[in-house]
């Protein structure tokens, strides 16, 4: 499954940055998350829960923050597992000031792999709950930058 997308951020692109980076306001903004925590080695431990159509369930893994360019990009890879199955995926985020001048244009494009019990319920149905997670997290997330 791809995706991909831009979203506009009425905060300067250094504040974007370094607030996507910090894991308590990752935790607050995304839909379902319990649980952001460093772990020794740089990476997080996650837990969410997630529910696509009636199939619900917890899932924990791990999130690596790669190739970070200070203010301008990174590489995301997620590993997580759960009773219902699997995700792993990779993506990037690239940020830009906005055309308008002020604000941050925020990038993002990514590919994951479902298994298990969410898988069943098809590819669709999948793309269009990733889709309103990504847009309750970006609107959650600017709100908290005002």
């Amino acid at each position: 499954m791809k995706m991909e997308g831009t979203y506009q951020v009425s905060a300067p692109r250094q504040i974007v940055y370094e607030q996507l980076l910090n894991p308590e306001k990752l935790a607050q903004a995304l839909p379902g998350c319990e649980k952001l925590a460093p772990n020794p080695d740089g990476s997080y431990h996650a837990e969410m829960k997630v529910g696509i159509a009636a199939i619900k369930g917890s899932y924990h893994g791990r999130v690596e923050i790669l190739d970070p360019v200070p203010h301008e990009s990174f590489r995301i890879k997620v590993d997580g597992q759960g009773k219902g199955g699997f995700l792993k995926g990779e993506g990037a985020l690239a940020l830009a000031d906005a055309d308008s001048g002020t604000g941050t244009t925020i990038q993002y494009s990514g590919e994951a792999q479902v298994g298990g019990v969410f898988a069943a319920v098809g590819q669709r149905m999948i793309q269009a709950a990733t889709k309103q997670i990504l847009q309750q997290f970006f609107q959650t997330f600017a709100k908290q930058l005002q």
